[in-house]
């Protein structure tokens, strides 16, 4: 079954038409001037942060070929020993990096958005992995050369240092780390036994240290390239507490936030309201997410990413959660006076990455809620937004009623599709219910390649949009689909 139902703003008199459509154009030219203004700003920001990135990676080497590292170049072995120590440095600056943005600072995450930082992260690991591994290599192979020695016996020498035994151990959680990652292997696991395994990087980090102090002449004691990466190390896990650490507990303890209703939206989807103190201070907008932990038996070890599906008053914040799994199965039966700890607001979803007038929200299933919040926090063009809400049947149609309401305040045309995906005469899968096969979505908002594409749901449906979305012309930095991704 399917069914469209479109909800349209109230027609204007027939006086009225030419000044309300002046007003409109004033107001959607005043937006585009400002999304373009603020989506420069934010991929300023992200550029600044690459010519950054770089400038470390450069002047990993930099200090190393200031050294005299290339005079010291003498023979084959000593060639070999310089391509270890320089992958050894570009795999160490780049393990800063992944560190940092994995830090969750603010600034980063307003320029790339907490998905795509989570993205760069992932990729790192896997150069700063094969990094270590090549600077193994060649130290290996260059010292052999250079003693003499077979490169067992040269391995049997170097493994009587203490400090080297703990950078291969660092190695080796890395490896496992890295393998953790892996996305069928990450599927497998439960997010706790996963996070902790992640956790053991901090470890692999602080194995990775000694030697490089203790046997390089390059951070030789008075040295500026002992300073240099000294300080560079103390910056990066002051970060990582501040932010992954202290931030957190400060603001759960001072916004004080407590389960004050639970109200059930469907069998398996409920709306956590929470009230807390001072919460504008939060800087969150709608669409935004938190990580939240509900302090009571059998919820306080476990912490959840859920958007808020409201947009944030004074003292309340509200998610929309539906039973996907055995933790948030738990999370149906939490009780009003539970306190709740949280860790955010992150990502771009939100009002903050938008960059024209016109507007698409695409809410599939309970990635309805964060388009819901989406809607009531940003301003609208009548005439130029659309939502869509899309569920394999009626019930999942989660807020429809909020929804309705809110297309009616600000002038947004809804459309509800429902029934399962259809494929096209090519076979290829769409997003679409049958009703509509071989439809695009340009059918359904004919200026969606004018307009920012919003769609949150299950990520295979929410690929599709995407697809969709980029065959009708839609830009792609006005396309947005933030991943939840661990």
């Amino acid at each position: 079954m399917s069914t469209t139902t479109t909800t349209s703003p109230v027609r204007q008199s027939a006086t009225a038409p030419r000044r309300g459509t002046s007003r409109t154009v004033d107001h959607a030219a005043a937006l585009q001037r400002r999304y373009r203004l603020r989506s420069f700003g934010r991929n300023l920001r992200a550029d600044l942060l690459t010519v950054i990135a770089w400038v470390s990676v450069a002047m990993s080497i930099t200090l190393w070929l200031a050294d005299g590292g290339l005079g010291k170049v003498t023979s084959l072995g000593k060639g070999l020993t310089a391509l270890g120590i320089v992958s050894g440095l570009v795999a160490t600056d780049l393990m800063v990096l992944m560190l940092l943005l994995a830090a969750r600072i603010p600034f980063v995450d307003r320029a790339f958005g907490h998905d795509h930082a989570v993205a760069i992260h992932t990729k790192l690991g896997k150069y700063v992995i094969y990094g270590l591994l090549l600077h193994g290599w060649f130290l290996l192979c260059g010292y052999a050369a250079n003693d003499g020695l077979t490169l067992s016996g040269e391995l049997g020498s170097l493994l009587s240092v203490g400090d080297l035994v703990l950078s291969v151990c660092a190695l080796g959680i890395l490896i496992a780390v890295g393998v953790s990652s892996i996305i069928t292997v990450k599927r497998s696991l439960p997010y706790e036994v996963w996070h902790v395994i992640h956790l053991a990087t901090y470890v692999a980090v602080g194995f990775s240290l000694p030697h490089q102090f203790s046997m390089s002449g390059l951070m030789g004691p008075g040295t500026f390239a002992r300073g240099y990466w000294i300080g560079l190390f103390a910056v990066t896990g002051f970060l990582l507490l501040a932010y992954r650490v202290f931030l957190p507990v400060f603001a759960s303890f001072e916004h004080g936030l407590v389960v004050t209703k639970v109200r059930y939206e469907a069998n398996d989807v409920v709306s956590i309201e929470m009230q807390g103190r001072n919460l504008p201070a939060l800087d969150v907008e709608g669409g935004q997410f938190f990580h939240w932990r509900f302090l009571a038996k059998g919820l306080w070890w476990q912490q959840h990413p859920f958007s808020v599906s409201a947009a944030p008053t004074g003292d309340t914040l509200r998610i929309t959660i539906r039973a996907l799994g055995g933790g948030t199965r738990k999370l149906m039966t939490v009780k009003p006076g539970t306190r709740v700890m949280i860790e955010g607001p992150y990502g771009i979803f939100s009002d903050k990455s938008r960059t024209q007038a016109g507007l698409t929200l695409i809410g599939i299933g309970i990635g309805i809620a964060p388009i819901r919040a989406i809607l009531e926090a940003t301003q609208t063009v009548p005439g130029r937004t659309t939502v869509i809400l899309r569920g394999h049947t009626p019930s999942q149609l989660y807020l429809l009623r909020e929804i309705q309401v809110l297309c009616q305040d600000k002038g947004a045309r809804l459309i509800t599709l429902v029934g399962s995906r259809s494929q096209n005469r090519l076979g290829e899968t769409s997003w679409l219910p049958a009703s509509h096969r071989g439809n695009r979505l340009v059918d359904l908002v004919p200026y969606v390649a004018s307009s920012d594409v919003y769609v949150c749901g299950p990520q295979a449906a929410s690929d599709l949009v995407v697809a969709d979305a980029l065959a009708c012309g839609t830009p792609a930095d006005s396309i947005h689909n933030e991943r939840f991704v661990w």
